[in-house]
């Protein structure tokens, strides 16, 4: 009997989602990418569906395990990784995004991070985040 165990890692970045499925000593049995795409509704802005994120996050995940030959219950534990900074905000009622998700490269906040700044909120926004503007 196969007592192969395997790590499933997900990868969900700024143009594509991908799967990687590593074997017990670390090698990899199988990759599977998918991109998605960017919107650019005006200069310096920049979002995503998020929808279409989950779509391909959804599909690597299925192809990954298809590539791999693997039984998924042989997937003993998985990692992600993703955009971190990237934004969406799901209806509360329907768990559908509201509006596409405002992407962390995206000026489109600037003016209002700005005004915050202006105001004399810089200090408290480092000791919240950690970050400088």
């Amino acid at each position: 009997m196969d007592n192969q165990q395997y790590v499933l890692a997900l990868d969900q970045g700024t143009t594509s989602s991908r799967a990687i499925i590593f074997d017990h000593a670390g090698q990899v049995v199988a990759i599977a990418q998918e991109e998605f795409p960017q919107y650019f509704p005006q200069s310096g802005w920049v979002e995503h569906d998020a929808n279409e994120i989950w779509d391909s996050v959804q599909k690597v995940l299925n192809e990954v395990v298809i590539k791999a030959q693997i039984p998924p219950y042989k997937v003993r534990a998985i990692g992600i990784t993703n955009q971190r900074e990237t934004t969406v905000i799901w209806d509360k009622q329907t768990g559908q995004p509201i509006h596409r998700a405002i992407v962390w490269q995206s000026k489109q906040t600037s003016a209002i991070a700005q005004a915050l700044i202006d105001q004399g909120y810089q200090a408290l926004i480092h000791q919240k985040n950690g970050f400088d503007y």
